[in-house]
């Protein structure tokens, strides 16, 4: 499954005409985490630290993708599923979902990067709270919290990804160029120092500057309501 995501990442980073990404799991599970016959198989520190940074690797390239990306999370995303789950920009839950950093409990602290990503996300104290509480997140709790954007209606696989994808479009409608430009300044922004941030932002300005969609815009001279 790791070989087989970082392959689907490798496709999407090649995919330059994309807007949107949603991320859902099969049979009303998210990920249910680290197979534990794989983790008995590299019990020495240096196996857990390739596997550790090839994870980082993909995840991290997964967030950076210029496309506006969804955790679509039916059942459970527990352990490495949950650290899925921070990598993409947005999560919407189905009733009775639940996100769940369990990594105490098998001994272990998030090692995907899942860990510096919630930080970001929920913040450092209740980061520290459902790292070290092992904390079960319902969807009230995660809206609470800021780890969920939404609470879909229907619990059924079908059902919340039409859902998903009527959510996500809010924000994919319109030009490519433009959404994964403003990916792109969103990304530069949260991970570059500012002064290397304002140069990042002010290149891709450039790309869009005098384009085809801020041509047809000029044309058209839409009013803003």
């Amino acid at each position: 499954m790791m070989l087989e995501l970082q392959e689907k990442v490798a496709e999407l980073e090649n995919w330059k005409d994309g807007k949107g990404l949603i991320i859902c799991g099969a049979g009303n599970t998210f990920c249910s985490g680290s197979d534990l016959n794989t983790v008995k198989a590299i019990p020495n520190s240096q196996d857990g630290m390739n596997m550790c940074m090839f994870m980082q690797n993909t995840l991290t390239r997964l967030m950076r993708l210029p496309l506006i990306s969804v955790a679509l999370i039916q059942g459970k995303a527990i352990g490495g599923g949950a650290e899925l789950t921070t990598a993409c920009d947005f999560r919407l839950m189905t009733p009775g979902s639940e996100i769940r950093f369990v990594h105490k409990h098998m001994g272990l602290v998030p090692g995907w990067g899942g860990g510096a990503r919630l930080v970001r996300i929920v913040g450092s104290g209740a980061a520290l709270r459902l790292l070290s509480g092992a904390l079960k997140v319902d969807p009230e709790r995660a809206l609470h919290l800021g780890l969920s954007e939404e609470t879909l209606l229907s619990p059924e696989e079908s059902g919340s990804l039409e859902e998903a994808r009527a959510w996500l479009s809010q924000y994919t409608e319109g030009p490519a160029s433009v959404i994964r430009a403003a990916k792109q300044v969103v990304t530069a922004g949260r991970e570059l120092p500012l002064e290397d941030a304002l140069r990042t932002e002010k290149d891709i300005f450039g790309t869009v500057w005098g384009g085809p969609a801020n041509l047809q815009a000029l044309v058209r001279r839409p009013k803003h309501k």
